[in-house]
């Protein structure tokens, strides 16, 4: 009898998750980054930073090393929590 063939691999079985996962992780920073924004007083900077937000994450999009896009990640929070400092000392 011959054998039945075997069935198909998933594809990139552990791969497509994690860059799900990573995927919402970008989101879930670039929203939380446009939402810091709106909380600028000053509206030419509100826009100055969106453009530069939207600028970063579209000049990073078609990366695909897991290093760097987790590095690219920590900075993004780093700078999203000096922009949250900055915006707290300004209204104390």
């Amino acid at each position: 009898p011959a054998e039945a063939p075997a069935p198909p691999r998933p594809l990139s079985g552990f791969c497509l998750p994690r860059q799900f996962l990573r995927r919402q992780q970008v989101l879930q920073l670039y929203r939380k980054i446009l939402r810091a924004i709106r909380e600028v007083p000053a509206a030419a900077d509100r826009r100055y930073l969106t453009d530069w937000a939207r600028a970063e994450f579209r000049r990073n999009r078609d990366a695909t090393e897991e290093d760097a896009i987790r590095m690219m990640i920590t900075q993004g929070n780093m700078q999203l929590q000096e922009l949250q400092r900055t915006l707290k000392l300004a209204k104390s």
